[in-house]
């Protein structure tokens, strides 16, 4: 197999496994591996006039606890402390508990339903689309994200990315890494695992991926 990368500007190794065999098809995790964060959260506060105001608050502390509610938010879904919940809906629970520790509980409805939005209007990394134009011309491209239908589609709109599918965790009804969202990929496009390869930027992805017979390749 070849070393295969979709481009990334935080860097570009690529260790795909299972070297006796080429993917006919490769999916994609969507937030690190894609797209930039802290630039359009920033432009949101100025846009909120929050700077005017002296509300502004540290942009990487924020950025940071609002991503960290990510995971024990899931968790929550798992546990069946919450039934199934979309992950816009899921930011924006995170989203209402963080605002009064940064100092921002005064915000408007409105105002927290664009901030919530951000996740939206992200900018992908500078190489990404060469890189998934490359791909495209010899393998079929999908995402498979724990983020909701809509927000990848939007998300996918505005940066202009030739995904051939938008698959998602709503699809399946179970976050990553659950063995039905990437067992699901392969049956959706009626493949035997070992001919699909998840192309990921964390270790615990790529390692259920591989558990479940899908060759990975890590960015």
């Amino acid at each position: 197999m070849t070393d295969h990368t979709a481009g990334s500007g935080h860097g570009t190794s690529s260790h795909p496994h299972h070297p006796a065999r080429t993917p006919r098809a490769e999916f994609y995790t969507y937030f690190t591996l894609i797209f930039l964060f802290a630039i359009p959260l920033s432009a949101l506060f100025w846009a909120l006039e929050l700077v005017r105001e002296r509300r502004l608050p540290e942009l990487g502390p924020f950025a940071r606890a609002w991503r960290a509610g990510y995971q024990p938010a899931m968790q929550r879904v798992r546990s069946g402390e919450l039934g199934w919940t979309r992950i816009d809906a899921l930011h924006r629970l995170i989203l209402d508990g963080l605002l009064p520790r940064f100092g921002l509980d005064a915000l408007d409805e409105a105002a927290r339903q664009h901030l919530n939005q951000v996740w939206h209007r992200l900018d992908p990394w500078p190489d990404t689309l060469a890189g998934l134009h490359r791909l495209k011309s010899k393998y079929v491209l999908c995402t498979l994200s724990n983020g909701n239908l809509s927000l990848l589609t939007h998300m996918a709109k505005r940066a202009g990315l030739p995904w051939d599918c938008i698959l998602s965790a709503e699809v399946f009804r179970a976050y990553k890494p659950d063995p039905a969202t990437y067992l699901g990929v392969a049956q959706v496009f009626e493949l035997p695992p070992e001919q699909v390869m998840l192309v990921a930027a964390h270790q615990d992805d790529l390692a259920a991926a591989r558990a479940c017979g899908l060759a990975t390749a890590y960015i």
